[in-house]
């Protein structure tokens, strides 16, 4: 999927785009592709909104390249889990300063 996106989508919102998991449905007729950026929430929901835009796109040049009978509706959603992981951090290493620990 990340290969299709870099030579699929000419958007530049969607450049810098990472895709964290995908969930097909058991009929295989949806998948959720969750998605982050490395410059953090705002710039993820653009590249979800480029990707969107380009989902049907995206839906025929992977059906092209899958053995599939059934090429999925591809959903694209922002995925929190990562930018909270990176806050959380932040937070554990501020308290441990804060506390003297340091390690």
């Amino acid at each position: 999927m990340a290969l299709l996106v870099l030579t699929a989508v000419n958007d530049p919102r969607a450049t810098g785009a990472t895709f964290t998991e995908v969930d097909v449905s058991p009929d295989l007729k949806q998948a959720r592709v969750y998605v982050t950026h490395h410059r953090g929430e705002e710039a993820a929901r653009e590249a979800v909104k480029a990707l969107n835009g380009a989902s049907g796109h995206l839906r025929r040049e992977l059906a092209a390249r899958l053995t599939l009978r059934i090429s999925p509706h591809l959903v694209f959603t922002y995925d929190p889990s990562v930018d909270q992981g990176f806050r959380i951090d932040a937070l554990i290493r501020k308290a441990r300063t804060e506390d003297g620990g340091g390690s």
